[in-house]
């Protein structure tokens, strides 16, 4: 018989079922440690970050890709550090059991380390996250280790890495030449060095991939990266056929809401111009 005392986590209590364990950085290690998949989403608004941290999600990353999925735009680039501060907000109060991680935009880190800092500690001050995440590998391990020293938590982001799309040229899959899988390999090594709690790695090869999480001690969680990943995360309105701009290869899509929405709206529209709605019970 099913010990209905038990909450999540197995954890029981003569009062009645268990707080829901909150996720840390450090429950994420453990989580690698013994071989639990971390399942990581996108959020940019308070009802969309509640329905994943109810879901079970681990990790919600307000993302910069609110830039196109939200804004409209066609690349990462040009969102800003107040436009981050406002949805991370939105995210960290819908979220109470998941690790709510907030995307430092272009620019917000990049120019020095006091800046890096400062702006970090506005995404946990203002906006209420409990980790960051930016994007590069050596070169920016000075400014992480700043970072993490002030108590701030990192996740690193390296291959695919959108805000230097303009550097790229396109988004087609990174590190295929041994000399970029190379540098994937040290600036993962270098990453964890530096402290970062775990490591986004987007758009390589499986096989590198694997490499690369069998490598660090820190959760690798993949986004077209492949099953040999700590973890996966994919953009919320990629995966819920919200955003239909374009489909990577890697994002399955479970569900295809936006045909839903538009049917839902061509609906009403058509309901209001013919007087059926409101009706006579939808009225006071």
């Amino acid at each position: 018989m099913k010990d209905s005392s038990k909450g999540i986590g197995g954890e029981s209590s003569p009062k009645g079922p268990a707080k829901v364990r909150k996720v840390t950085t450090r429950s994420l290690v453990e989580m690698k440690r013994r071989g639990e998949r971390i399942t990581a989403l996108t959020a940019y608004d308070h009802p969309t970050a509640q329905l994943l941290d109810e879901a079970g999600v681990d990790v919600i990353l307000a993302g910069d890709s609110a830039a196109m999925v939200v804004q409209g735009l066609d690349t990462t680039v040009t969102v800003t550090m107040e436009e981050m501060l406002y949805h991370s907000k939105l995210v960290a109060r819908g979220a109470e059991r998941a690790l709510v991680v907030g995307d430092l935009p272009f620019m917000s880190y990049q120019v020095n380390r006091d800046e890096a800092l400062r702006n970090s500690g506005r995404m946990v001050k203002e906006a209420g996250v409990e980790a960051v995440k930016l994007e590069g590998g050596e070169k920016l391990c000075a400014t992480i280790a700043r970072i993490v020293d002030a108590g701030i938590p990192v996740m690193g982001h390296l291959g695919l890495t959108p805000q230097s799309i303009h550097r790229f040229g396109t988004y087609q899959v990174r590190a295929r030449s041994k000399e970029e899988a190379d540098e994937v390999r040290r600036d993962a090594l270098a990453l964890a060095d530096a402290g970062v709690f775990g490591i986004v790695l987007e758009k390589v090869p499986a096989e590198l991939a694997t490499e690369v999480a069998q490598s660090v001690k820190v959760p690798v969680i993949g986004i077209g990266a492949g099953p040999g990943c700590d973890g996966q995360i994919l953009v919320s309105h990629d995966m819920l056929g919200i955003y239909t701009k374009f489909k990577p290869r890697f994002v399955r899509r479970y569900a295809e809401l936006g045909n839903q929405m538009l049917n839902a709206f061509s609906n009403y529209v058509q309901d209001v111009r013919s007087g059926d709605f409101p009706s006579e019970d939808e009225s006071y």
